[in-house]
């Protein structure tokens, strides 16, 4: 349900938006509140864009100035300024003009916040994460009926309908016998991945409502939300939002901390990871997770993505093309040889191309790796972000673009990703166990003269065939795509020469 926010369409405001993670925001907030008694004074999370400092937003009657990473002296004037009734736009970094009682955080005409759309993303930066009043719930006066029409497809490394659609998981975890239970995946360890931690930093009710619907649907009276154990800032936000929203919600999930290992992110080894197994790793399948799943029952792993999907799509049913193999927008981190990564959101009927303009690279751009660390590597990017386009060009789908620039060698960019796979697989099966081991080697002869193309790539097709876990199935994936790209310079590596 909506509520009346008590500050009135023309009310002057003040926002100050970073990762509280990351970066202190208090003392600018703590300055503005200093300041006056007239203006309302908002703390935000993330907006989905890196920099060295927090946003400083002044809003007054539909307009409102960005300065990014003001100095702390300068932040008493600029609310005094507002509070007089005058919008501070003497050395702001843009001014933009917007609906007065606009929800979502207004789009610059240039610079990162101009990429792409604010769908999911665009409370991000905006509203209080943990002010109700900010906040529409769904889940009281909804059902999933409408996602399930649409056909979203799940998102990310940690979904359990990764690029599937996730009416069918529901509906097996619905039909399939004992009480469902739903769990959110969001324990990562790359840093490269933000956007779910920026979700859950920035609108957590969107999430946890999210999860509310799926619950309902699904006949769910239990839902966990796993994070990363190293994480604790973020858990104990989560922790006040679910506190928050405790009275507004038919479904509260528990938090619970998982250990800081890649492989933990998996769905089913999260699985074995909540029930306290000393050894993480996947599990063989069938069953699935929704027909058996965390102790035995029935259960729907989601990333933060998909449920925030879930939130928005019943928010704004309008926004999804239903006709569209892959309903909805995918949410992308843009990072690598960059100067301040960026998560920005891209509609289906886009292209990857459009992330070149979110950042400012260091060093002239020469290729990229999309879909992870284990994800693919290209020149071109001129590819539609969905499921079906990104497996089709052989790139990896959970929403990361690493930009490199031409100092990169593309020999050791994927040999160090290889020692990554054999160093954090599960170990439970041969391709994976062995086959990450033989990749790197492979890998390895090639400084010593011996470059065995042929071998390279059937042990890849070997691996992605009949490999467990994830790791071991897309390990392969930098090194056959590199080959296909870059095969002149590994061969130049034999002669001892690095172009």
């Amino acid at each position: 349900m909506a509520r009346d926010t008590g500050v009135g369409s023309h009310s002057p405001v003040v926002r100050v938006s970073a990762d509280a993670a990351r970066i202190n925001h208090e003392p600018v907030v703590t300055a503005a509140r200093d300041a006056t008694d007239a203006v309302s004074v908002r703390q935000t999370g993330p907006s989905g864009i890196a920099g060295d400092g927090p946003l400083f937003m002044a809003s007054l009657e539909g307009r409102t100035a960005f300065f990014h990473d003001p100095p702390l002296s300068s932040i008493p004037s600029l609310v005094k300024s507002i509070e007089g009734g005058l919008l501070p736009t003497d050395d702001a970094d843009a001014v933009v003009k917007h609906d007065p009682q606009t929800t979502t955080l207004p789009l610059q005409d240039t610079g990162p916040v101009s990429v792409g759309d604010r769908l999911v993303l665009g409370p991000c930066g905006w509203v209080d994460p943990l002010d109700l009043a900010q906040h529409t719930f769904v889940s009281t006066s909804t059902t999933a009926e409408t996602v399930a029409d649409v056909g979203l497809l799940g998102r990310g490394r940690g979904d359990a309908a990764a690029d599937n659609p996730v009416a069918d998981v529901w509906e097996t975890a619905r039909t399939a016998d004992g009480d469902p239970v739903v769990v959110v995946n969001a324990n990562e360890t790359r840093d490269e991945q933000c956007a779910d931690r920026t979700l859950l930093a920035a609108t957590p009710m969107t999430v946890l409502d999210g999860v509310a619907v799926v619950a309902e649907h699904i006949g769910a009276e239990d839902a966990v939300l796993y994070l990363n154990e190293t994480d604790t800032h973020l858990h104990q936000h989560l922790q006040a939002a679910i506190d928050a929203a405790g009275d507004d919600l038919p479904v509260i999930p528990k938090l619970v901390a998982g250990p800081d290992e890649y492989r933990a992110g998996e769905p089913t080894a999260a699985l074995e990871a909540l029930e306290g197994a000393d050894r993480i790793e996947p599990r063989l399948q069938p069953p699935t997770p929704a027909e058996c799943g965390l102790y035995g029952r029935p259960t729907v792993i989601h990333t933060p993505r998909t449920f925030a999907h879930v939130h928005r799509l019943l928010t704004n049913p309008d926004a999804y093309d239903s006709d569209s193999p892959d309903p909805g927008t995918r949410l992308v981190t843009v990072t690598g040889d960059v100067a301040n990564p960026a998560t920005v959101e891209l509609s289906s009927d886009s292209s990857l191309t459009a992330v070149r303009d979110a950042v400012e690279m260091d060093g002239t751009y020469k290729m990229a790796c999309v879909g992870g660390v284990l994800g693919g590597i290209t020149r071109d990017l001129d590819v539609a972000p969905t499921a079906q386009s990104l497996r089709a060009a052989g790139l990896g789908t959970d929403g990361v673009v690493e930009l490199l620039a031409d100092d990169r060698c593309a020999l050791a960019t994927v040999g160090e990703r290889a020692r990554f796979a054999a160093t954090e697989n599960s170990g439970r099966c041969v391709p994976g166990r062995e086959g990450t081991t033989q990749l790197a080697e492979l890998l390895r002869d090639v400084y010593d003269g011996s470059f065995e193309t042929d071998k390279l790539r059937e042990l890849g097709r070997v691996m992605r065939r009949s490999s467990n876990c994830q790791i071991g199935a897309h390990a392969p994936r930098p090194v056959t795509t590199a080959l296909d790209e870059f095969e002149p310079e590994f061969r130049a590596h034999t002669d001892g020469r690095c172009p």
